[in-house]
């Protein structure tokens, strides 16, 4: 079929139209009338079904449409013009440019609350020692009946190398798409409760935190023996063959075939248990959605070298550096996570194909995610795969000076700058420097160049090189996007999440300012902080009474945020009876430790939530009186 697309729309100076069809570009003509068109020869009817316009300058794309086009026409047709009116928001007062697939959020003026937790932190007597996707239920259920929308998740996908603790961090998923497979519920696949289960089940349940080794362990002997058992069957069923056939190519095949070769396994198992994973988180979400509360996600900044992904596509990996940070809140000594960094040049040969799939497979169970380290789209802190501390690090991409520049500076190099990786012969100043030898004329020129370099240099070039990907990814999907936008914050990056809409980070103790704006998360603190008694415990104020955390809480929902969001630990401190009393070991995460072990559970039966009255009463009356 061959069709012509033509639509009215007044440029400004500067400004062009195109086409998206699926993820194809078609740059559109001027023509007398502000009529943009373009023939595009080769489609079919379902191509009509989903595509739209944006409005590009100087290469970047600068406005989207509320939402995609979708127009019906007869499949046997050859010839087809196609008569366009550009779509605005139709919702008077919603800020966003574009529709999201929770209609809640773009309500005008909508302010809502939510619950954070890990799933493996979820508790039940029906797990085997770690939380699973059906333990959302009975929390879908508290959140609903006191009023909150939202829960967030941690990263939710396979980690699994070994079993060992090192596969106990959340954000190193060897891959992108497939979901945990410690997440699954065993009586699910039909694996009968013999005395034996019961046993192991009831002393896994008994341990105060995970012992993610065991459970790796145990739970794979027994999923392994279903698959045994049933795989046959069900890899023959018609609902496993459409999850298949929906995933193959886009990633299901190559995870699996990963895993294989690690294991000597065959690939089929392994898709086989995506397949019961998919079943009962979708399950869940069906069932939340259902009820008005909507799963947050977690959107990983890193790809492990070890991963599927950088197996099979090692072209859009840096394979020779890591990522980190530079010392801030969490770290004096600054982070290396140990992914390797993104070859966007790469990944722009394809419009980010790879990034919006993610995306794409993500928004299946989440109707917002948390954007994890957000500066890496502007930039990334680098550190050579030979270096082990974040200190070693630098920016990429960077505008570094030239040896000429420093030496007219009259500045030396030893003790100030590093060569940059990716420029050589070119340098940028050391995180750290050594200034002790510096006469006083030379401390003071350093510093100013310091200053300029970590926060005034980049700034336009780092804005252009968001503003190439973000508008990209954030038009693949639905989702609402919120931003993890703390630490080294360069002065660009506010802008630019401003203008696309995405959600700020709030807390207290990283205080960027100014009042907190509407389009944003507040938050008591997070998974890599101490829980709200654990700080005031640390600050030598002792433990917070009940009232003391209400009147905290209080603050932050009572706050111009539309999002708050608290961990649970901080929501349970409510309840003087249910909160914990060994509440110094609620923290979930310690970043400045590499080898942490993520082991924190719940001290309760996730089902407990339901009958507390005494806590649900509070929160029901904080919610209804803050308006959210």
């Amino acid at each position: 079929m061959k069709a012509t697309f033509r639509i009215e729309y007044r440029t400004a100076w500067g400004e062009s139209l195109t086409l998206l069809v699926g993820d194809t570009k078609y740059p559109m003509e001027w023509g007398e009338g502000a009529i943009w068109h373009v023939t595009v020869d080769g489609l079919d009817a379902d191509d009509l079904k989903n595509y739209g316009y944006v409005v590009v300058n100087d290469g970047l794309i600068r406005r989207t449409e509320w939402k995609r086009h979708c127009t019906a026409v007869d499949r046997r047709r050859k010839n087809v013009v196609i008569d366009d009116a550009w779509i605005d928001c139709p919702i008077p007062g919603c800020p966003f440019p574009r529709e999201h697939q929770a209609a809640i959020f773009d309500r005008p003026g909508f302010r809502g609350a939510g619950t954070a937790v890990p799933v493996f932190s979820l508790r039940s007597a029906d797990d085997f020692g770690i939380g699973e996707f059906r333990d959302l239920r009975p929390l879908v259920d508290w959140a609903a009946a006191t009023g909150q929308c939202i829960i967030q998740l941690l990263p939710v996908n396979d980690t699994t190398r070994k079993g060992e603790w090192a596969d106990s961090y959340p954000y190193s998923p060897v891959s992108t798409f497939a979901l945990h497979p410690l997440y699954i519920h065993l009586q699910d696949l039909g694996i009968r409760q013999t005395a034996a289960f019961k046993k192991e089940q009831a002393e896994l349940n008994a341990l105060p935190e995970l012992d993610y080794p065991r459970v790796f362990k145990a739970k794979m002997a027994l999923v392994r023996k279903a698959y045994e058992t049933r795989g046959a069957k069900d890899l023959a069923s018609a609902a496993y063959q459409k999850f298949y056939l929906e995933n193959a190519d886009v990633w299901l095949s190559e995870y699996a075939r990963f895993c294989a070769k690690r294991d000597g396994l065959e690939p089929e198992y392994y898709c086989w248990m995506q397949w019961h994973l998919d079943r009962q988180f979708s399950e869940e979400v069906a069932y939340a959605r259902a009820k008005g509360v909507f799963f947050k996600g977690d959107l990983p900044i890193g790809v492990s070298a070890d991963s599927a992904e950088a197996y099979w596509h090692p072209e859009l990996f840096n394979l020779d550096s890591s990522t980190g940070a530079p010392p801030d809140y969490f770290s004096t000594e600054g982070q290396n996570w140990g992914f390797p960094t993104y070859n966007w040049e790469e990944m722009a040969k394809d419009d980010y194909a790879w990034w919006k799939a993610r995306l794409r497979y993500m928004s299946r169970y989440f109707d917002a995610f948390r954007i994890d380290h957000i500066l890496g789209f502007f930039r990334i802190w680098e550190i050579p795969a030979e270096c082990k501390s974040g200190l070693m690090g630098h920016f990429n991409p960077a505008l570094p000076y030239s040896a000429e520049e420093i030496y007219a500076m009259q500045l030396p190099r030893e003790g100030l700058f590093h060569e940059d990786p990716r420029n050589p012969g070119m340098y940028q100043p050391l995180i750290t420097p050594d200034t002790s030898a510096l006469e006083w004329w030379q401390k003071e020129r350093f510093d100013a160049l310091y200053t300029d370099f970590f926060y005034h240099r980049h700034d336009a070039f780092w804005q252009r090189n968001a503003e190439k990907k973000l508008p990209e990814l954030l038009g693949a999907t639905g989702m609402l996007a919120c931003g993890e936008d703390l630490g080294m914050v360069p002065d660009c990056v506010p802008g630019v999440m401003d203008h696309e809409k995405i959600l700020s980070l709030e807390m207290q103790q990283m205080d960027k300012g100014r009042p907190w704006p509407y389009l944003s998360v507040c938050a008591t603190s997070s998974h890599d902080m101490a829980t709200l008694r654990m700080q005031s415990e640390e600050a030598g104020n002792g433990d917070l009474e009940p009232w003391q955390v209400r009147r905290i809480l209080w603050d932050h929902l009572n706050s111009a945020s539309m999002l708050a969001i608290f961990p649970l630990q901080d929501w349970v401190a409510l309840d003087g009876q249910l909160r914990r009393k060994d509440f110094m070991n609620e923290r979930v995460n310690q970043p400045a430790d590499p080898h942490h072990h993520w082991r924190f559970r719940l001290h309760f039966d996730v089902h407990v939530l339901a009958g507390a009255s005494e806590l649900n009463s509070e929160i029901t009356g904080l919610l209804k009186d803050s308006n959210r």
